[in-house]
């Protein structure tokens, strides 16, 4: 991967993926629903793995810089 692709990359899988696990723990102890029309137990597991994903590519792209 050329570095400057790699480093945007990375920077925004890291961004997105702290930003939803924020997002998704403050709607979770505000006991608010993560997704509408769905269990509340399953949409912050859901959006709890997206976001541990996102944080992962991200680690990812940026070690392979």
């Amino acid at each position: 991967m050329e570095r400057g692709p790699a480093i945007f990359t990375g920077m925004v899988f890291a961004l997105f993926g702290g930003a939803l696990l924020v997002w998704t723990a403050v709607r979770v102890r505000r006991r608010e629903p993560v997704a509408a029309g769905v269990r509340p137990v399953a949409s912050a597991a859901l959006a709890g793995l997206a976001a541990v994903a996102a944080l992962i590519l991200g680690t990812w792209c940026l070690t392979h810089v």
